[in-house]
């Protein structure tokens, strides 16, 4: 009989309601109590929307991220949060966000620290807080978490799988603050593990699914060795091990995954069936495959015939020893499609969210079990449902092909060099030494949200919503201003969010109602969906920055949103190759920078944040994603006049081993997180000399903490010691849209001041 169960299942909810309970608890609206209450009611929602499977997972909710909670539940938590008041919670949400919530007994719970760093969890738009090394490093358990959660799900009747983030994993996602080598922890760490695994097991744990996704990256001999020390020391638990792997093939680590000591193994089988056969060749017959059969990142049914036609055969071979489930954890889709009551029912129907994707899941198993006689109906559906997405004229835009085709090498190409262009950039708008500006949004406030809503269900007509969005740009413009930044922005309050606002304007773009996805902690995205030809019917920006720059003197960025980010952020078809889709919106974005420039706007800045996230994990696959990526970044911003100053953005990622691909886009000007990694990716030029302008982020706009200063002053020196002041910028390392205008205005009069500092330092 073929198992089926789950790595992971959304824990947001299904409005959100994780994210509101967080945010409330944080602005001390509601209690302690409450909020682990609101937790627990979630994690009994799920498990109950999971019941079918044959293992569900109990580990995988988390307050914010499930790396913080393995930090925690291994005792690794950063000197810096010890010995203030409270208790692990506070701390918790100290590493987090960089404070805990008010106390009402002003017990200095809320004292803020330096918040843990942030990057992207693998190749996804997720971000986790990096687990935080030195060569003293010790480890401690803390099971309860796990415990409780284990013991609510026993409560409920549910069998339960514990999911816990492996030990070699856990070690390559950290970093060592001391430049130690992190492997040298390992000796320390599996004791603990050790610990972990005997208490899951006295709690009643069978199975335990342990998650080395590091096992589809490339790993010298060092890191080879290390899983197999990890695996041999943890051999004799009293639990069946799952190690599970996701995101990508096995490929060089097939013999090494197949043949560590445990009772099974989960591949991520979307990589083609060549890797999949490869595994089980190697795999010793006792051991259980679980093969990823059903993708946990996109939201596409799956070819359920197709699959049955590959999936019969192996159950034949492996019977008890076959399991299935979705590729990775479903925590990257949306939790319901049946909550979409407004959305395109002919779209719809090509679609399959979180619980969609299970009840996919159990047609198989039905399949297997029983034969497909059993799900016929539902079978003949999903064959009718593809055959009409594959026949759609929704689909496919033959004047959008012919555009693509017609892309010449030039477009790509500014008429000057960077050093040409920054002269006569300086004379139309001249600045001074260490700029100041910020990356595009402001905060996106109650009133602005209230009017959106409004206008969306027709209680506030198109002139009452103009005039709304007008009253916050203008207010925009003035507090910047007033604070002395050298070039505004318009503050964003007509945008919903920096990907849909643009997909809901072009062709070929689909939208949901409830479609969230947590990007990290209580931040949501509501991602797009890419289903057809792109193509921009009109202007989607000019009139709001011809506006805003009509109350200023002082330069005005026109935003964009850049087609790798909208690409990366966005449910992507899977018929054609990823570089295509690409192609097609950096046509669509080039006509939106033309009319910008032919607006008068001269500052035009193309945000690509997520360049990095959709680098593979191979580095053998880099260069050909980086090709296609940074020419449709430059065929969307190479078309203006050598005046016109373009800049890009970039945040939460690891980049400097991308960083000459990052200098090929040739952006003017690049904005780049660097606050909270302590300017870590000035180290890349240490060996490589950037060509053009540089705004190394200054001010950590994730956490409630206002920087001060000499913290500004301090970072900025340090970027000077590599980057010459004269390309130098000095701005936030993100928008600004989840903050509040009161940490803004202090935070940003900080930064003004320090560029004053710095300017009289320099003597100029």
């Amino acid at each position: 009989m073929t198992t089926i169960h789950n790595l992971g299942f959304p824990r947001i909810g299904r409005k959100r309601e994780l994210k509101f309970g967080l945010e409330a608890y944080w602005r001390g609206e509601t209690s302690r109590a409450q909020l682990l209450e609101l937790a627990q009611q979630l994690r009994a929602q799920n498990w109950q929307l999971q019941q079918g499977l044959d293992w569900v997972p109990v580990g995988d909710f988390s307050l914010y991220d499930q790396v913080l909670d393995m930090s925690f539940t291994l005792g690794n938590l950063p000197a810096r949060v010890r010995g203030y008041e409270g208790d692990a919670l506070d701390n918790y949400f100290r590493v987090a966000r960089g404070r805990s919530a008010p106390s009402a007994q002003s017990c200095g719970c809320n004292a803020g620290v330096a918040a843990g760093e942030m990057t992207k969890w693998f190749d996804t738009n997720y971000h986790y807080i990096v687990p935080e090394f030195d060569a003293d490093t010790n480890f401690s358990l803390d099971a309860s978490r796990l415990i409780a959660q284990l013991q609510e799900a026993k409560a409920q009747g549910i069998k339960a799988k514990p999911v816990i983030i492996g030990p070699v994993t856990y070690l390559g996602l950290g970093k060592a603050k001391d430049g130690s080598d992190r492997l040298q922890l390992l000796p320390r760490l599996l004791p603990v593990y050790q610990q972990l695994l005997q208490t899951l097991a006295d709690h009643g744990a069978e199975w335990v699914q342990i998650d080395e996704p590091l096992l589809v990256t490339d790993l010298d001999a060092q890191w080879q060795h290390a899983f197999n020390l990890a695996y041999h020391a943890l051999k004799t638990a009293p639990v069946k091990l799952l190690v599970a792997t996701y995101f990508g093939t096995l490929e060089d680590n097939a013999y090494l995954a197949a043949n560590l000591p445990v009772a099974g193994l989960h591949i991520d089988a979307l990589g083609g069936r060549e890797a999949v056969l490869k595994v089980l060749n190697l795999l010793p017959p006792h051991k259980v495959l679980s093969l990823g059969v059903i993708s946990g990142r996109n939201i596409w049914k799956t070819d359920l015939n197709a699959l049955l036609d590959w999936l019969e055969p192996l159950a034949e071979r492996l019977g008890a020893q076959l399991w299935l489930a979705p590729s990775c954890s479903l925590l990257h889709v949306p939790v319901d499609l049946d909550s979409e009551e407004r959305m395109d029912a002919e779209i719809k129907s090509w679609l399959a969210f979180a619980l969609q994707k299970l009840g996919e899941l159990q047609i198989l198993a039905t399949a297997l079990r029983q034969g497909r006689a059993a799900v016929q109906q539902a079978l003949d559906a999903n064959r009718a449902a593809l055959q009409a997405r594959r026949q759609s004229a929704r689909v496919h835009n033959p004047a959008v092909a012919e555009a693509v085709a017609a892309i010449r090498p030039e477009m790509g190409q500014r008429r000057s060099v960077f050093a040409e262009r920054a002269v006569k950039q300086a004379e139309h708008m001249p600045l001074p030494l260490f700029p100041t500006t910020t990356i595009g949004s402001f905060p996106q406030t109650a009133e602005i949200r209230q009017a959106r809503r409004d206008y969306k269900s027709g209680a506030l007509d198109e002139a009452g919503y103009q005039a709304a969005m007008r009253a916050e740009i203008a207010r925009c413009v003035g507090e910047q201003e007033a604070l002395g930044l050298d070039v505004l922005v318009h503050g964003e309050a007509e945008r919903n969010d920096m990907v849909e606002y643009f997909g809901e304007q072009l062709e070929g773009y689909a939208f949901s109602q409830f479609g969230w996805v947590q990007s990290y902690g209580s931040r949501c995205v509501k991602p797009p969906i890419l289903f057809g030809d792109i193509r921009r019917p009109k202007a989607m920006t000019v009139e709001w920055i011809r506006y805003a720059q009509s109350l200023t003197d002082k330069p005005m960025k026109g935003m964009l949103t850049g087609p790798v980010t909208i690409l990366n952020w966005s449910f992507v078809r899977d018929d054609q190759p990823r570089a295509q889709s690409c192609r097609q919106l950096a046509l669509a974005i080039r006509e939106e920078v033309l009319d910008l420039e032919k607006a008068g706007v001269r500052v035009i800045q193309i945000d690509e944040a997520a360049l990095r996230e959709g680098l593979p994990l191979r580095r053998s696959q880099w260069q050909e994603y980086l090709d296609w990526a940074v020419e449709c970044f430059r065929i969307t911003a190479n078309g203006v006049a050598d005046a016109t100053q373009i800049h890009t953005h970039m945040c939460y990622s690891e980049f400097n081993d991308i960083i000459a691909s990052i200098a090929a886009m040739d952006a003017d000007v690049i904005t780049i997180e660097t606050s909270r990694s302590d300017m870590e990716l000035l180290d890349a030029f240490e060996h490589f000399e950037y060509p053009n302008a540089i705004g190394p982020g200054v001010y950590d706009i994730h956490s409630p903490n206002i920087p001060t200063q000499e913290h500004i002053v301090a970072l900025m020196r340090k970027a000077a010691e590599r980057i010459p002041a004269e390309r130098l910028w000095v701005n936030p390392d993100c928008g600004l849209k989840t903050r509040q205008w009161s940490e803004v205005i202090p935070a940003l009069r900080n930064m003004v001041e320090a560029a004053k500092t710095l300017r009289a330092q320099a003597g100029k």
